[in-house]
């Protein structure tokens, strides 16, 4: 293989094998010496060098290796040396500076002529023009619904800043315009100019002082709000402390979540789901509190490829995490429900409604709960069973009967499969004489996955029936947020009437 070597032409690297850098640097010196003792000859080999230097990049082997043939055609394209003429000198000075001036500019953000962001200084050199008119534009179309104020943020945005002298002389043409435009700028500007420049001057730096302070404070803001995100995050799903995350200031304590999912999906993609929920929560927060310390501190580094590298781990993160959890919510996709019924041998005038087993003797510890909608999940690592509380409504029998209805809800792939889930609920109650006993929850036993499973409990009663609850009957009764109760525990008393039951607490033993 030829030997390579590294080369720098007008501030651009190319790579040249080795016959054709024996060429150019035979010609390159040839130049030299032809133009090194010659009024403005230093300038005219600078321009040389940028002439060839753009005819590689027109030849596309910037990126590739410049041979033997490139350096031929380059110099058939601008001479030998021998043939520019002593005398000629200034003239091919003037060649070659004015194929700079002619050749396409780029526009920039102009470093050396800024006053918030370079960009009416960008743009003055691009059109050869005073930036201070441009500016002086810029203020009135500001003034028009702020048109002029969303242009100029975008350009600033877009185009890039000229801070090399390779970005500085394409944004003036070329080198002689560099210097004429800069010695114009400073000392050919008009008085009126100069002085509208000041007072943007004076604008701007009172402008840049107040977005700084912006940009503190809401920096510091969202620091501090990213913190706070991912401590609540870290207190909850790793050591699940249901305070940074409580019933009282939500409306749901999810807490135990993390846990809830081996009861949810299929336990050899729960780890995969937990790493993934990780990643999707914590990469915009820790880009949030990364954009806040860039805005406190204003400091500027090339971190394009780890915003992009960080953005596309996250919409990794989330489309996987979408199609998991869209894998498993197949298992969802249809509700249905069982309905038995039981009646009573003989209708009782009075129905006495007590608790069996109660959430309090399952001593779980680990509760997920939907308060507004009476929803409570209990887990049990140690049998591997989920409890679900139970709810009581109480209602009028026109047929004058009294009967204990028990509806059973769940969800599955099909309404067979959720019939199935359904009937594998394990709820208890028993009716003995004019008593119902009932369980504050329902199971859902070991081996079989939670799938919005839920149990209803209906009691019909006929008009004129009196109720008697306990107060965790009470609990699991629809209308227990309509009552006050505020009378002895032992005298719970419900009357059945046309308009449905109404508590009457110890009046009713005191007007019979």
């Amino acid at each position: 293989m030829d030997k390579t070597i590294n080369i720098n032409l007008g501030g651009t690297l190319f790579h040249i094998d080795e016959d054709a850098y024996r060429i150019l640097r035979d010609y390159l010196q040839s130049i030299n010496q032809k133009f090194k003792n010659v009024p403005g000859g230093n300038e005219t080999i600078e321009d040389i060098e940028f002439r060839i230097a753009e005819i590689f990049q027109s030849r596309k082997v910037t990126a590739g290796v410049i041979s033997k043939e490139n350096v031929e055609e380059m110099i058939r394209i601008i001479g030998k040396p021998e043939d520019f003429g002593q005398s000629d000198s200034e003239t091919v000075s003037d060649n070659n500076s004015s194929s700079y001036s002619s050749r396409s500019r780029g526009m920039y953000r102009n470093s050396e002529n800024s006053i918030i962001g370079g960009v009416c200084g960008g743009i003055g050199a691009y059109l050869n023009a005073d930036p201070v008119w441009i500016r002086i534009l810029f203020v009135v179309f500001t003034m028009m619904f702020g048109l002029g104020f969303f242009v100029y943020l975008a350009l600033w945005i877009a185009l890039p800043l000229a801070s090399s002298d390779i970005q500085k002389k394409d944004m003036y043409g070329g080198s002689h315009n560099l210097a004429q435009f800069q010695d114009w700028d400073k000392h050919q500007g008009s008085r009126v100019g100069h002085a509208f420049n000041e007072v943007f001057k004076a604008f701007g730096k009172v402008f840049y002082i107040i977005v700084r302070i912006f940009l503190i404070i809401f920096g510091t803001s969202l620091v501090l709000a990213g913190f706070l995100a991912i401590l609540t995050f870290i207190m909850v799903f790793v050591f699940k402390y249901p305070g940074a995350f409580s019933s009282d200031s939500f409306g749901i304590n999810i807490a135990y979540l993390p846990d809830f999912l081996y009861y949810t999906l299929t336990p050899k993609i729960v780890p995969w789901v937990k790493g993934l929920i990780i990643l999707a929560v914590t990469l915009p927060l820790l880009a949030i509190i990364y954009g806040g310390v860039r805005m406190i501190f204003w400091f500027k580094t090339r971190d394009g490829y780890i915003w992009l590298a960080g953005f596309v781990l996250w919409v990794l993160s989330v489309a996987t995490l979408s199609i998991l959890l869209f894998n498993e919510g197949i298992g969802f996709a249809e509700t249905e429900k069982t309905v038995s019924r039981e009646y009573f041998s003989t209708v009782p005038d009075t129905l006495y409604i007590f608790s069996g087993r109660e959430i309090s003797d399952l001593r779980t510890g680990k509760e997920i709960s939907i308060p507004d909608e009476e929803y409570n999940i209990f887990l049990s690592e140690e049998k591997r069973e989920i409890y679900i509380r139970t709810s009581l409504d109480i209602v009028k029998d026109e047929n004058k009967s009294a009967s204990v209805e028990i509806r059973k809800h769940s969800a599955g792939r099909s309404r067979i499969d959720a019939i199935e889930n359904a009937k594998r609920l394990e709820y208890n109650f028993r009716i003995s004489g004019d008593t119902l006993i009932l369980d504050e929850f329902s199971t859902i036993p070991a081996g079989t996955k939670w799938s919005f499973d839920y149990v209803g409990v209906t009691v019909h009663v006929p008009e004129k029936t009196i109720i008697n609850m306990d107060k965790t009957a009470e609990n699991l009764f629809h209308s227990q947020e309509d009552v006050d109760f505020i009378t002895n525990p032992e005298n719970r008393f419900w009357l059945m009437t046309e308009d449905g039951l109404n508590y009457i607490g110890h009046d009713y033993k005191s007007e019979n």
